[in-house]
């Protein structure tokens, strides 16, 4: 019986190695197309960007032009502060990315590590906070930032950048999984305080976790427009995206298609850097921080 069995497996393993191979060449097949469907916007910018206003108005052209470095001068050396306005990006975003993960993992760590009667009830209430639109505050947001004297600054635009109810729970849920109470524990009978144990401890943990909200948090404030167009409105404070919309919303004959790609080229480039420098631990923060343990 026994070498009947292994003689069917041996039969039968050519055909699960085949199948095997098919499954995973069609999951490649749809990962490269996928990855170039995704990728073919970002040619598309390239190569219009290098084009000239007259040549963007005769249609799309997969060639690109001789108009790039031409497009990006116009962009610096133009009537709007381009230079400052990517100054202003990168310190709200900066400031924002870094403040969020943060605050929002000393905020995990405060419910995952400690016990209090109001701990479900403050867990719930935070998630809660995410349902609720930006729009919907706006209008009282405005009128506190102008009795406040805040208008014009980077403050409104940073500090409640503190209150991220989203990164709060992902870094929850990544402690679930990979932080154990028996790590803390032992801290603190070695006499370690507990900021001691959140900084030299738990943050480097987290690593991965904090990198990929810290991309997002990053992101999602660099492409920011709805706030700070409500809270910037001289153009030595604006950020990128005000200005970019500005560009866009130009009289007929101001309308530069070139410039335009140009700017939105320029705009991404800090993304991508970023997204670079900490890509490699996107696929770990993410793999560990969707199971809870």
């Amino acid at each position: 019986m026994a070498n009947n069995s292994s003689m069917a497996l041996q039969v039968e393993d050519p055909k699960n190695a085949g199948g095997i191979k098919a499954r995973r060449f069609v999951a490649y097949v749809v990962l490269i197309l996928i990855s170039i469907l995704c990728l073919f916007w970002f040619y598309v910018l390239f190569v219009n960007s290098t084009r000239s206003n007259s040549d963007l108005t005769t249609g799309f052209r997969p060639i690109p032009s001789t108009q790039l470095f031409v497009n990006i001068k116009n962009v610096l050396t133009g009537t709007q502060p381009v230079g400052r306005g990517l100054i202003n990006s990168l310190i709200i975003a900066s400031f924002t990315a870094l403040l969020s993960t943060y605050f929002s993992t000393m905020t995990a760590y405060a419910i995952h590590c400690y016990e209090f009667k109001l701990k479900k009830f403050i867990f719930t209430f935070i998630l809660l906070i995410m349902t609720i639109p930006t729009q919907v505050t706006a209008l009282g947001f405005i009128d506190l930032v102008d009795n406040m004297g805040l208008m014009d600054t980077f403050i409104p635009l940073i500090v409640p950048a503190i209150a991220a109810p989203a990164v709060f729970f992902y870094m929850k849920q990544y402690m679930d999984s990979t932080l154990p109470l028996a790590i803390v524990e032992a801290a603190r009978i070695d006499g370690s305080g507990e900021f001691r144990t959140f900084n030299t401890i738990v943050l480097p943990m987290m690593k991965p976790a904090i990198a990929v909200q810290a991309i997002f948090s990053f992101v999602t404030s660099w492409n920011n427009y709805f706030t700070p167009a409500l809270v910037l409105t001289i153009n030595k404070v604006k950020t990128l995206p005000i200005l970019l919309a500005e560009m866009r919303s130009a009289d007929f004959l101001k309308f530069d298609m070139g410039k335009v790609y140009a700017m939105i080229l320029f705009s991404i480039f800090p993304v991508i850097v970023v997204y670079l420098c900490l890509s490699k631990f996107i696929v770990q923060g993410i793999a560990l921080g969707s199971v809870k343990g």
